[in-house]
């Protein structure tokens, strides 16, 4: 399928020929250096290709009398290529079925990239022509997914709004540890027993013989406290309250 830098190849090389001194050929070449006072032209295509196409041309092209003498030649190469690139237009609905139209057409200073670079020629002269093509298929809009929403708990057990209004005795569970009856009996004030958890390790909130919850231990207005890090299952914490009834 042609694109609009083929379409334009095509245009430029006829009207170039027709609108021009001395019917000078557009070839494509390696790109060349262009001179200090080189100068351009870009167009905004818009329609079913968008983008940016940019033409620059060698300002030594402006010494030879291509657009007939006594003429502002830049100018005309203005107007010239303003009318390749409404003609490209043209060749790409007629080639490819693609819709699209020249939103606006204005100078520009230079280009940091080349897509193809041409020499047109004219006897024994020539004259380096760069163009940048940007003109693609516009990107399809990808609209991202709503949000899930979190699940909802599932509904407590008919009865148990009645009960959450209940006091229960809960209780910091730092670790534990089995010992035999006769270490229990031995134990005095300033014996030290070592428990089954390490001082980082979170400690239990306990409801019952259940437990509902873990944290880490901190003050609060000189008391103990607990700041919860990790919750139960619902379900387990209901079976934490079925035990105490």
């Amino acid at each position: 399928m042609k694109s609009y830098l083929d379409c334009w190849i095509g245009a430029a090389t006829v009207l170039f020929q027709q609108a021009l001194a001395g019917e000078p050929e557009l070839v494509e070449s390696l790109p060349k250096p262009l001179s200090p006072n080189s100068f351009g032209f870009a167009a905004s295509v818009d329609g079913d290709l968008v983008g940016r196409f940019a033409v620059v041309l060698d300002g030594t092209v402006l010494d030879a009398p291509l657009m007939g003498e006594g003429m502002d030649q830049k100018a005309g190469w203005a107007e010239l290529l303003r009318e390749v690139a409404e003609s490209a237009v043209g060749e790409l609905l007629a080639a490819a079925g693609k819709k699209c139209r020249i939103e606006k057409f204005e100078p520009t200073d230079g280009e940091s990239k080349v897509s193809r670079a041409f020499q047109l020629k004219s006897g024994d002269r020539s004259w380096t022509i760069l163009v940048r093509d940007e003109v693609r298929a516009p990107q399809p809009i990808v609209k991202p997914e709503p949000a899930k929403a979190a699940p909802l708990p599932p509904p407590m057990s008919p009865g148990i709004e009645l009960l959450l209004d209940v006091e229960l005795e809960a209780s910091l569970r730092f670790g534990c540890r089995e010992m035999p009856l006769g270490e229990l009996l031995d134990l005095g004030p300033g014996d030290v027993v070592q428990l089954d958890r390490h001082i980082a390790d979170p400690v239990d909130l306990i409801v019952g013989d259940k437990i509902v919850a873990r944290g880490e231990v901190v003050l609060v207005n000189g008391n103990f406290g607990l700041r919860v890090t990790e919750v139960a299952a619902p379900r387990k914490r209901l079976e934490s309250i079925r035990c105490l009834f």
